[in-house]
């Protein structure tokens, strides 16, 4: 019976103790005063068009904040807001090896992104986020192109998410 108190004790100290300093997460993410987030469709207006990739995105960041944060997710209007576009889409050659060929190609895909932090409007940004990924030339794009879109995405979505609540 004293055990059970004693770990009731310690659950309720740390429970209590975590209450003072505002909303935190195990992630390292920090809201402030704000309880909604709101994610408006990334429009895709690269060159070359990934029909799935505005779909991909937007619901990748979304995920994101709904699994990593206690935030609600609502149509418009969120305390925090995001807007995007995908605004590159590219492949390129690189790892050029004897005899001038191409050992590897390269998807890069690049965001515009806008945040706003109606809680805290020092925190508001507006930037372009760049990832790739390589891939052997011997390998078709279109066997690797969805493996590398979500190997690229979670990468944007994780420097989204770090320069939005992750201010470390």
């Amino acid at each position: 019976m004293i055990k059970r108190i004693c770990i009731l004790l310690i659950l309720l100290t740390t429970v209590f103790s975590f209450q003072g300093c505002g909303i935190y997460s195990f992630t390292g993410a920090s809201y402030g005063t704000a309880k909604t987030v709101s994610i408006d469709y990334f429009q895709n207006r690269s060159t070359y068009v990934n029909a799935d990739l505005s779909n991909t995105i937007t619901e990748a960041l979304k995920d994101r904040f709904v699994s990593q944060t206690p935030l609600t997710l609502v149509k418009s209007g969120g305390d925090l807001h995001f807007e995007g576009t995908i605004t590159g889409y590219t492949i390129s050659s690189v790892g050029i090896k004897a005899g001038e060929t191409a050992s590897l190609n390269r998807l890069t895909i690049t965001l515009k992104v806008t945040f706003t932090n109606e809680t805290a409007p020092e925190n508001d940004f507006d930037k372009s986020y760049t990832r790739y990924s390589d891939y052997d030339v011997s390998s078709s794009f279109n066997s690797v192109e969805s493996a590398l879109v979500e190997e690229i995405t979670k990468q944007l979505i994780d420097d989204i998410f770090n320069d939005s609540v992750v201010n470390w």
